[in-house]
């Protein structure tokens, strides 16, 4: 009896990229809304953007010293023994300390030793797989997890049937709430954005890093959007972003905004009628929400090329086209335009797309941990 009376505490581990922490905040939100007066901690990797954003989404974090398998260094993998058994030495101790009533992995480095150490102290847990091919770490946790929820089909390839549910991925609520808002949200990005109403926008986006090939390929073909009088709306990441304003300096004109961070996404979905994206399972996730006709771009340098199956889930249901990465600069221009130029084709695929969104998985997530913990 003691368990159900007092505070509820929840562990949320994992981190790296966005793609894991904004879901990972999600869930934590929804679960601070179910649990008034709740604990929640996180666990992530120093040096990683969990640090950061974390504890500004209002949340402590710990962070474990621990970093992946390089396949190209293999000179710096000598140390990673060591981090290993100190991280699940420090992992084991914050479980002990804060004696949370689950954890809840969301991918990424520190989510492995979490886990790990909650299964070996009879803590159960949840994984959140967020693509369409999971992860080494997540398949050997998944042996221990209680439940595993998924954003896509046939996940029994990896791992028990019986533990798995369907819930999609969190995303913002400024995007999952985008279509009731839509009206009132465009009108916001004309004047934040300088739109013009009766020209075209092609918003592209290669995550808050920036995506070189895709960056390189819209470079290369600025006097097509020029010409062809089509806004373009480019958010280069913050690497790429001086250089590209300092090369395209006399080339752009009013019609090209180029930005090295788009903060209202909300608004700038709104106003795209085509949008160029890379294909992590958050952007995946967000664009069927957001329901406009899209190109994928999977990035090559991930994990099991995740990306390229994700965006397939996508085009086998003729929700999405696909560009593979090593193409984006010969193929963009012409995909491109025959995608403006048939309204026929972007109508299907918004719909396709639109029919696979989900805007409510942090609360079927929040509802599987309910069910454990009781």
């Amino acid at each position: 009896m003691e368990n159900t009376k007092r505070t509820k505490k929840f562990i949320v581990s994992g981190g790296g990229t966005g793609g894991h922490i904004f879901p990972a905040i999600a869930i934590a939100n929804c679960l601070k809304r179910r649990y008034k007066d709740c604990e929640i901690l996180f666990v992530g990797a120093i040096g990683k953007m969990e640090m950061q954003k974390v504890p500004q989404a209002g949340y402590k974090i710990e962070g474990l010293k621990i970093a992946g398998f390089q396949r190209k260094k293999l000179w710096k993998n000598i140390t990673l023994p060591y981090k290993v058994i100190s991280c699940l030495m420090k992992a084991k101790k914050i479980i002990k300390d804060f004696n949370p009533d689950i954890v809840i992995g969301v991918g990424g480095y520190a989510s492995g030793p979490t886990l790990k150490q909650a299964a070996n102290q009879g803590i159960p847990t949840l994984l959140q797989e967020q693509n369409s091919y999971a992860g080494v770490t997540n398949k050997i946790l998944a042996k221990k997890a209680k439940r595993i929820c998924v954003a896509y089909e046939n996940m029994d390839r990896f791992f028990d049937k019986d533990k798995i549910v369907f819930t999609g991925n969190p995303i913002r609520k400024t995007i999952s709430s985008l279509r009731e808002n839509e009206e009132l949200l465009r009108e916001n990005a004309k004047k934040n954005f300088l739109i013009e109403e009766k020209k075209p926008v092609v918003l592209v986006v290669g995550g808050s890093l920036g995506a070189r090939t895709i960056n390189n390929g819209i470079e290369k073909h600025l006097q097509y959007f020029i010409d062809n009088n089509i806004q373009l709306l480019w958010q280069t990441g913050k690497f790429y972003y001086k250089d590209i304003l300092e090369r395209t300096k006399n080339i752009i004109n009013q019609d090209i905004k180029i930005n090295e961070f788009i903060y209202d996404m909300d608004q700038a979905y709104s106003i795209a009628d085509v949008v160029i994206s890379r294909s992590g399972a958050l952007s995946i996730s967000e664009l069927c929400v957001v329901g406009k006709p899209t190109i994928l771009v999977p990035s090559p340098n991930v994990a099991e090329d995740h990306q390229t199956k994700n965006a397939m889930a996508l085009v086998n249901k003729d929700a999405s086209i696909m560009i593979k990465d090593i193409d984006f600069e010969k193929d963009v221009v012409s995909t491109l335009d025959n995608l403006l130029k048939d309204k026929q084709k972007q109508e299907s695929l918004s719909k396709n797309i639109l029919s696979l969104g989900i805007t409510n998985a942090d609360e079927l997530i929040v509802d599987e941990i309910e069910k454990i913990i009781k």
